[in-house]
């Protein structure tokens, strides 16, 4: 679960970069911005939208500048993985990218500690031997969703203790009385 969140962030996020609707208005509306005002590197990079540029809303345009800065600011292994990731948004479902919408918006209302909690562990699994993250997911998809829940908010070492299948070895078997 805490995987999917930071998956499903890193998905939306590269998504933002690209998306073609526009974003939310911020709470004051920033002024269009003058394609002479981007940069010849943005320009290249956001030729496809010079001829509707002055037709596009502020907000869009902006999201356009701020996505095509950071696009430029990013090593090329950082646009590759972005790249990628945005290979695999789009190659979603309506309803996935929805769900991952969501999610999203629910990692972004987490209070700023329980966000670095998640990043953090989101880091630590992916340090995992490939054997170690498989042996996780197993046991996550065997947990009830009471169990995951649990886990999501008390972190994988508090998890719920599950019930032994059968007693321990060491244990007493219940105590007979004879009506004899």
């Amino acid at each position: 679960m805490i995987r999917a969140f930071i998956v499903s962030a890193g998905l939306v996020l590269a998504a933002n970069c690209f998306a073609q609707s526009p974003a939310p208005a911020p709470a004051s509306t920033p002024a269009p911005a003058a394609w002479g005002s981007l940069s010849p590197q943005q320009q290249q990079l956001l030729q496809s939208h010079q001829g509707e540029w002055n037709s596009l809303s502020p907000e869009r345009q902006q999201a356009l500048a701020k996505g095509s800065q950071r696009w430029l600011s990013m090593t090329p292994q950082e646009r590759a993985g972005a790249q990628q990731r945005f290979t695999q948004w789009r190659a979603m479902p309506p309803e996935q990218r929805q769900l991952l919408r969501q999610r999203f918006q629910q990692f972004k209302s987490l209070p700023p500690e329980r966000q670095q909690q998640v990043r953090e562990s989101f880091n630590r699994f992916r340090q995992m031997p490939p054997e170690q993250r498989s042996e996780l997911r197993r046991q996550w998809r065997q947990m009830t969703p009471e169990q995951r829940r649990y886990a999501v908010q008390h972190g994988p070492l508090h998890a719920a203790p599950r019930a032994p299948p059968h007693p321990p070895a060491h244990a007493q078997p219940p105590a007979r009385h004879n009506s004899r």
